[in-house]
Order: structure tokens, then C-alpha cells, then sequence
């Protein structure tokens, strides 16, 4: 087996691979910053799988971070989505740890937007931030469900003042044989006060 060589020094500034393995023509695509943002939307398109990348997301307060996927070119954020949620913790504290399922994060037939964090993600913690990846496969695909899956690690606080390393997978599917357009990351409330979400496409 080959090995790939990054050619960049990071992540954010990756342009091209180097190596004799296939990657699928991974390709990149686009890439946004928030600053103070509202929301970070990508346009989706004919590529057989989509992968996302967080680097950093930190919000403005204590924020749930979420996304929804449009099919009509971004008008509305409302698709059908049933959704799975499992997460690992542990206290820096060493306190307390966990493994479980949580069923308080997951949706059944709701276009509600699906929250990639477990607990409010920490923004009165200025080191404090989400990172991790998002895959969407085959989004334009008119005859199937469009199934997606997430990793998140993250910094909370799930009794209010604890510092704890949450590590939430998220997966289920949108349930529409209609093509996903785009799709949208927003907090519960206020705004993404910094971060960068990095989009490739892969064939």
C-alpha cells in the first residue's frame, strides 16, 4: 500500500494530494470562516459522497451547534430526518464518565434542524471549541433517502461548570427522493463567533 503525502501544511490550505493510491478524486470545493455568523451554508451538488470539516466552531454563548438540508435552493431549512445519537464523556475532573445513547438529540420523521453537540457547546470558555467531520452520500440522488453520518469532539459542561471531552456520533437519513440542495449549520441561538467548515466532494 502507498503512502499519500499531503502537499500543504494544513488542513485548511490543502489543494492537491501526492501519492500513487486512489483517494476516489477527492476534491475540494469550498470553505467559509465565521465571524460573528449567523449560519455557514453550502451548496450541494452531483458528487456521489460529500465530506465536511470542522475546525474550531465556537459560539457566541452556550450553544447547541445543528444543521438542516434544503431542496429548494436554500428558500426554507425543513427536510425529514430520522436521526441516531451515541456519545462518550469524561470529566477533566476524571469524576465521571459515560457511554451511551441519547435519545433526547435524536429525530423520528421531524424536519427539525438535528444537533451535532451533546449539551450546550461552551462559548463563556475562550479555548473552548467543536471539531470533527460530516459525511453526505449521494445527495442528488432522485430515487433514494440520503443518509449521512458525523463525528464530533467537543469541550461542554453537562452540569454547568465541569469541563468535559464529549465525543457524539450522528447518523440517519433524510427522507426525501428529492435531490438535497443545500445545506446549513447554525447555533441554537445567536451566531458562530469563529470556526472554519471545509467541504470536499468525492466521486
Amino acid at each position: 500500500m502507498s503512502l499519500i503525502k499531503l502537499k500543504n501544511n494544513a488542513l485548511d490550505n490543502l489543494t492537491s494530494f501526492e501519492g500513487s493510491a486512489s483517494l476516489g478524486d477527492m476534491v475540494f470545493i469550498s470553505s467559509a470562516t465565521a465571524s460573528s455568523s449567523a449560519s455557514i451554508e453550502f451548496t450541494l451538488g452531483d458528487y456521489k459522497e460529500y465530506k465536511l470539516f470542522f475546525i474550531n466552531i465556537h459560539p457566541d454563548a452556550d450553544r447547541f451547534f445543528k444543521f438542516n438540508f434544503s431542496t429548494d435552493n436554500g428558500s426554507t431549512y425543513s427536510v425529514t430526518k430520522t436521526t441516531t445519537f451515541f456519545k462518550a464523556r469524561h470529566y477533566e475532573s476524571d469524576a465521571a464518565n459515560e457511554f451511551g445513547y441519547e435519545a433526547g438529540y435524536d429525530l423520528a420523521q421531524s424536519t427539525a434542524d438535528q444537533t451535532l453537540t451533546e449539551g450546550s457547546l461552551e462559548g463563556d470558555d475562550n479555548d473552548a471549541s467543536l471539531s470533527g467531520y460530516m459525511h453526505i452520500f449521494n445527495p442528488s440522488s432522485t430515487t433514494y433517502v440520503k443518509h449521512f453520518m458525523a463525528n464530533i469532539q467537543q469541550l461542554g459542561k453537562p452540569d454547568g461548570s465541569t469541563r468535559t471531552t464529549f465525543n457524539n456520533y450522528i447518523a440517519g437519513y433524510a427522507n426525501t427522493t428529492s435531490a438535497l440542495t443545500n445545506i446549513k449549520f447554525v447555533m441554537t441561538s445567536g451566531t458562530i463567533d469563529a470556526g472554519k467548515i471545509l467541504m470536499f466532494g468525492i466521486n
